[in-house]
């Protein structure tokens, strides 16, 4: 298990791609999630920046006019009452960029998805798959 948080360069390039109100907001985005699960292994998967515990746990990216939070749909349907305001998909929602960003709301997400990770390891002899 790791005990010190990972850094990802490639999501420091990610970000830096932004423009800076974008990039402050993604920052703090980053920030919420690794305090939410400071043991998980930071990455860059799908052209996202992706949190992976026993598994995939979060992505999250920005885009023309909203952030793409993507908690797996156990997060969305955990969650869905006070999602029920955004755009959602079965494992996504979108936050627009023009409202305030309920970072709140991402970190108990994450905390529900780290609680289920940990619940769940993965199978001995079946390793879920790896960030690359």
């Amino acid at each position: 298990m790791q005990t010190e948080p990972s850094f990802s360069a490639d999501v420091d390039a990610y970000i830096a791609g932004f423009p800076l109100e974008v990039q402050t907001i993604l920052q703090r985005v980053r920030e919420t999630i690794r305090k939410a699960a400071p043991t998980a292994e930071e990455t860059f998967k799908y052209q996202l920046p992706t949190y992976y515990l026993n598994g995939n746990l979060v992505h999250f990216g920005a885009f023309a006019k909203h952030v793409g939070f993507y908690p797996d749909p156990s997060g969305i349907e955990a969650f869905k009452d006070e999602l029920s305001g955004y755009r959602m998909a079965k494992g996504s929602v979108q936050f627009p960029l023009d409202k305030p960003v309920p970072y709140d709301l991402i970190r108990r997400i994450v905390k529900f998805r780290v609680a289920e990770a940990q619940a769940n390891p993965p199978a001995k002899g079946k390793p879920k798959s790896r960030p690359r």
